[in-house]
């Protein structure tokens, strides 16, 4: 019902041409696929669907990526670290272009460590730490020295928030911090490591998880969580699609059951949408080797719709 009448009605005030960048990259994650994600969104139609929005959109194509069959992964503690740093650095630089042209950045993923590239270019435009709604089944707040599997797309919040105490994240395409630990909020968590725990009952960060949601609803917690994020030098927006339950979202990499529902996750995103203040939006972990029939992608699109400011009527 939504996909088919969303297209009629748009309350997104803001005008800013969308540029679009994709960052095909699953050298941070311990499975493959989610390299092809940009392209599955892509192929769900996601410029024609932006673009009956009545919204100006630019796609500035996909930064370049190693393959994993011809690099070393290194330190295993940071698995592939070296090829994935200059995925990001590329990352960063296009990002931030992308914000001094006046355009809004919608970045397709690829695994959640390409966060690490857009947060970094985003801090890097806006010359300041900014804020960000995280919405995904896991806080990705790991470090080499926590992480149990050494993937670096379980680290992007540790990186972001300069938590990672290690040069190796160190980078001129981006200063550190990225974002404020009282601008941080993290929604749908349901799997955390232990290393994990005990940072996040040391830290600044709020997090909703699926009992939040639960007791709250999706309303509330998402006030909450734009009041939080907002206010910085930019508010960002970064969907890993496994915050959805794989019911909804099958083409993951790392599904973890009892996700948030179709309906809560339009909601979030026309809440984020409605309060004015998102200033960018990436999409991550699709994997349309695991996927039926695209359903995945195409939901991303959906979401990013709703994001964007598509509304029933």
């Amino acid at each position: 019902m939504f996909a088919a009448v969303a297209e009629s009605g748009t309350s997104r005030g803001d005008r800013r041409p969308i540029g679009v960048i994709g960052a095909a990259l699953d050298l941070g994650s311990g499975r493959r696929g989610v390299d092809m994600g940009p392209s599955a969104i892509r192929y769900a139609q996601l410029g024609e669907r932006i673009e009956e929005m009545g919204l100006p959109i630019h796609d500035h194509g996909n930064v370049r990526t190693g393959m994993v069959e011809a690099l070393d992964q290194g330190d295993p503690s940071a698995r592939y670290w070296s090829a994935i740093k200059r995925t990001c650095e590329e990352l960063a630089d296009h990002v931030a272009a992308t914000v001094n042209d006046g355009e809004m950045p919608l970045v397709l993923g690829g695994d959640h460590s390409i966060a690490i590239g857009t947060l970094g270019g985003l801090a890097r435009a806006h010359a300041a730490p900014g804020g960000v709604v995280w919405l995904d089944a896991h806080t990705d707040i790991n470090t080499p020295t926590t992480s149990p599997s050494g993937n670096v797309h379980g680290m992007p919040m540790a990186v972001a928030l300069g938590l990672a105490d290690d040069p190796r994240f160190e980078a001129s395409a981006w200063p550190l911090p990225m974002i404020k630990q009282e601008h941080t909020v993290l929604v749908g968590i349901r799997s955390v490591d232990g290393g994990e725990r005990a940072r996040l009952h040391e830290l600044g960060v709020r997090v909703f998880t699926m009992e939040d949601i639960d007791r709250h609803g999706m309303r509330d917690v998402m006030e909450e969580a734009i009041s939080i994020a907002s206010g910085a030098a930019f508010m960002h927006v970064s969907l890993d699609m496994d915050v959805l339950d794989p019911d909804q979202a099958p083409g993951v990499g790392t599904p973890v059951r009892g996700g948030i529902t179709y309906r809560e996750a339009h909601l979030a995103m026309e809440m984020l949408s409605t309060s004015g203040k998102v200033s960018s939006l990436e999409v991550v972990e699709v994997n349309p080797v695991l996927d039926v029939h695209n359903a995945t992608a195409t939901l991303a699109v959906e979401l990013v719709l709703s994001a964007l400011g598509a509304r029933i009527l």
